[in-house]
């Protein structure tokens, strides 16, 4: 059995490259390891070029779209109740997010996203989309397609 993590530190192929090769070579398991390993990557420095780090790039992320309870919160990032409060805590301390009173609940809170954590927010995925559409330029549309529908589908076992 290959090792994953024995190539997570080789240096990424240029998007030039025929993903078939990547396949052909590894795998399936060991090009998805590899491609979540850049993808993380790149996550990370488009999180770093803005001061954040990845959870709380998830945190901004999951507040676009959502107000969710500190609970709900938890459970979309799979952190215990003192790991969230304390990263809404200082997401909070920064005016990223604000954190209300439940209407539904008044013994639990729901945390939203302030103006600036939505700004923060766009700048993070701007940059996060530029590094990811280098990677893509030589795929064509029809691949594009292709590849976000098979992403979806595994997406969809978890």
């Amino acid at each position: 059995m290959k090792t994953v993590t024995a190539r997570a530190t080789r240096p990424p192929q240029s998007p030039a490259a025929d993903t078939r090769d990547l396949v052909a070579e590894y795998g399936l398991i060991d090009a998805l390891a590899e491609l979540s390993f850049l993808i993380h990557s790149l996550l990370a420095d488009a999180a770093a070029q803005h001061d954040l780090s990845i959870i709380q790039t998830r945190v901004l992320g999951v507040l676009r779209d959502h107000t969710p309870t500190m609970t709900e919160l938890g459970g979309h990032l799979d952190l215990d109740k003192a790991s969230i409060t304390g990263l809404v805590d200082r997401a909070q301390r920064r005016g990223l997010v604000t954190r209300t009173v439940n209407a539904n609940d008044r013994r639990s809170h729901q945390v939203s996203i302030t103006d600036t954590g939505r700004q923060l927010a766009e700048r993070v995925n701007e940059h996060f989309e530029q590094r990811i559409e280098g990677l893509a330029t030589d795929l064509t549309n029809a691949d594009r397609q292709q590849l976000a529908q098979l992403a979806r589908r595994l997406l969809q076992r978890r």
